[in-house]
């Protein structure tokens, strides 16, 4: 514990550079795909939305290993488990790379999401635990700004790449980043001291609150719209707009300034005054959604819809602390949790955007299907404040 505190005074910057790297990683693994769409799928061999199944796998895998790594791991050192899951992503996406064909591509996206949600969750309580509590939104921000520069540069970079050399350098190079984050994070991220009292029993024991439980229902629902656009955005605009597929980079960037932005901008909303940024952001969520179907159908209105849809990532910071606020002492799992809901929500959103189009309801249907899922979030956080309002309402009689 003694030396925690001088290393972390020594070098802060590079600690918070080191958590955003792999952040940086994750996010180009996670939306890199969706600019490799359509060459992923020419390659193994599949329609579009079948290609679509990588995406869900790789989502149903951080929703999967999020509890799983955060209860078995409840007394790991924090330092070390960052480091192992860096070590496990970079084997996960680089058997990606070297997949024989489309069925083993989807078993092997699901074994490298296995570590994102747990980096993710850990990574958040060690940036909010160096600041103040009215600054934890900010912290988590911060952490997520690795994400969101995945999606700026490089996800469009890997897009760039990938079709120039093949879909499955994108993959090896995360794997590359991923080594250089386990280093980092080694050299830079102070050890912490283990909580003797954790225990995987502890740490479950977030599942059976009732709160966390519907946060992470808000999560899940309010967050899938951004991933049923996104899912399918490169493939909607060039087939329903007539886009040049060279611009598929241009695409990446505006939705990684987009998120840029939002991120930003919500992670100061939640420390200003988080239960009214959530509600306030799921509404934006449900019209700039909705916005999309209308948008699509010219290359330039669709390119302005899809920034504004990556401002939805306002959410995430939102929702990461208010699980801290309702987790008590489960704080790993319940930060964990946030991430497996957030690729809950790619699941779902990319599961329910595949249908529409499979249905004939036309590529920009997925605006539709995100207006209808940011709704839901919406009317799942009012009923959960109505239940808790009801709950204090009765522990005061």
């Amino acid at each position: 514990m003694q030396q925690s505190t001088p290393e972390r005074a020594r070098h802060p910057r590079l600690a918070e550079f080191s958590l955003a790297l792999g952040g940086f990683g994750i996010g180009t693994s996670e939306f890199v795909i969706m600019g490799l769409m359509n060459r992923v799928a020419d390659d193994l061999a599949v329609s579009v939305p079948q290609a679509g199944y990588a995406i869900s796998s790789y989502a149903l895998g951080v929703v999967v290993g999020a509890p799983l790594i955060a209860s078995l791991a409840a007394r790991a050192p924090r330092r070390g488990l960052l480091i192992a899951l860096m070590l496990m992503f970079a084997l996960g996406n680089v058997a990606s790379a070297m997949a024989p064909g489309f069925a083993s591509f989807v078993g092997l996206r699901f074994l490298a999401g296995l570590p994102h949600g747990a980096y993710f969750g850990v990574a958040a309580l060690v940036a909010a635990g160096a600041v103040p509590v009215d600054q934890r939104a900010r912290a988590v921000s911060r952490v997520m700004l690795g994400l969101t520069v995945a999606i700026l540069i490089g996800a469009p970079l890997g897009t760039w790449a990938g079709n120039l050399f093949g879909w499955q350098i994108a993959f090896a190079a995360v794997g590359v980043n991923a080594l250089i984050t386990a280093l980092c994070i080694r050299l830079w991220v102070p050890v912490q001291p283990v909580d003797a009292l954790a225990s995987p029993l502890r740490e479950l024991s977030a599942l059976f609150k009732s709160r966390v439980l519907m946060t992470l229902a808000v999560a899940c629902f309010g967050c899938g719209g951004m991933f049923a656009i996104f899912s399918y955005v490169m493939p909607t605009l060039t087939h329903q707009a007539g886009m040049n597929e060279a611009l598929g980079p241009l695409v990446l960037v505006v939705f990684g300034l987009g998120t840029l932005l939002g991120n930003v901008v919500g992670g100061r909303a939640a420390d200003k005054n988080l239960m009214r940024a959530i509600p306030v952001i799921l509404v934006w969520c449900a019209v700039i959604q909705g916005l999309f179907y209308f948008t699509a159908s010219n290359v330039w209105t669709g390119l302005v819809s899809v920034a504004l849809v990556g401002t939805s990532i306002a959410l995430a910071p939102a929702l990461q602390t208010r699980l801290m606020d309702v987790a008590e002492d489960a704080q790993t799992m319940a930060a964990s949790l946030n991430h497996a809901a957030f690729n809950g929500a790619n699941a779902l959103g990319a599961w329910l955007a595949g249908l529409a189009i499979s249905a004939e309801l036309g590529w920009s249907s997925t605006g539709l299907v995100g207006t209808a899922l940011a709704l839901c979030g919406l009317v799942l956080f009012a009923l959960g404040q109505r239940l808790e309002k009801r709950g204090r309402s009765a522990a005061t009689a």
